[in-house]
């Protein structure tokens, strides 16, 4: 049986992988799995059950805590785009002041910790403006 691509998937596992080894010992990353991907009413149930157990629309792939600051990435493809649920997400938790990163790739998440002042034990690549 061949392999789905999940380009996502992929990219949170090496991001994670690369998040252990920059960040300070005592930080800690949480992934929440706050989507079921079951279709029908057995998938719809147990989607109500965790939303009735706090699981949060549009939650950021990843939380970041490291040293008193908060971090929430979003990890997408290249061509991903954010849903509805997780761009009120990203603006409701910016505007209580916690920092928010989309995250393409590896450099991203790593420019991302820069960008939000979290130590790390590595140095994090040049940044670019956007063109």
């Amino acid at each position: 049986m061949k392999r789905r691509g999940t380009p996502e998937a992929d990219l949170q596992r090496a991001v994670v992988t690369a998040l252990r080894f920059a960040l300070p010992k005592g930080a800690i990353i949480h992934h929440c799995p706050n989507e079921i991907t079951e279709a029908g009413p057995r998938g719809a149930k147990r989607q109500a059950i965790l939303v009735g157990m706090g699981v949060h629309p549009g939650f950021a792939d990843l939380m970041l805590l490291s040293a008193g600051r908060v971090l929430f990435l979003e990890l997408k493809s290249l061509k991903g785009r954010l849903s509805p649920a997780q761009e009120a997400f990203r603006d409701e938790v910016t505007a209580q002041g916690f920092g928010w990163a989309l995250v393409r790739s590896l450099d991203d998440a790593l420019g991302a910790l820069a960008d939000h002042g979290f130590t790390t034990r590595v140095t994090p690549p040049v940044r670019r403006p956007a063109p």
